[in-house]
């Protein structure tokens, strides 16, 4: 056995296979945008491949793709021209990722949230990240991730309740 940290290999194809679903959905979150969204996911995947980066481990390279995707996908949001040529009043509505009707009125509470706490309940529970990946990749201090993770509960919750806990 060599002491040599063992490196995270494989082509961009197997890499997009891996890590599709996680970068598409945090850029969808991000953006609220799936034509947004399609392009975070390129320059994501072309800025993987361009990068000729070596990864310690899979976890190293998990960890640089979603902050590729958090840092191009606010590129896409804070651009003047967006702001300037989309109102939020006649926003893309999400495309609707689940069968089942009551995932798809989840999916679209946590699309309804603010963004600091859509995407940490994002990563959290359709990820399955931990709160400490969670931070790394936001650059917060978990106790923050925590604190969003909490409220962002409490927002969803009221969102919910007449959805849910009316019938």
């Amino acid at each position: 056995m060599s002491d040599q940290p063992q490196r995270a290999g494989g082509g961009i194809e197997e890499i997009i296979d891996r890590y599709q679903n996680m970068v598409y959905g945090l850029a969808l979150a991000r953006t609220g945008s799936a034509a947004d969204a399609d392009d975070v996911f390129q320059e994501v995947f072309w800025a993987c491949h361009q990068s000729g980066k070596e990864f310690k481990d899979e976890e190293h390279r998990k960890a640089w793709l979603l902050r590729t995707t958090v840092n191009i996908s606010r590129r896409y949001t804070a651009s003047s021209w967006r702001r300037k040529t989309v109102p939020l009043s006649e926003r893309e509505e999400a495309p609707a990722l689940f069968q089942e009707g009551e995932a798809q009125l989840v999916w679209e509470a946590v699309q309804a949230l603010e963004e600091a706490y859509r995407l940490p309940i994002y990563l959290f529970y359709f990820q399955e990240l931990s709160t400490g990946e969670i931070a790394r990749a936001l650059s917060l201090r978990p106790g923050t991730v925590r604190m969003r993770l909490s409220r962002g509960r409490d927002r969803l919750r009221e969102l919910l309740k007449g959805d849910f806990f009316d019938e």
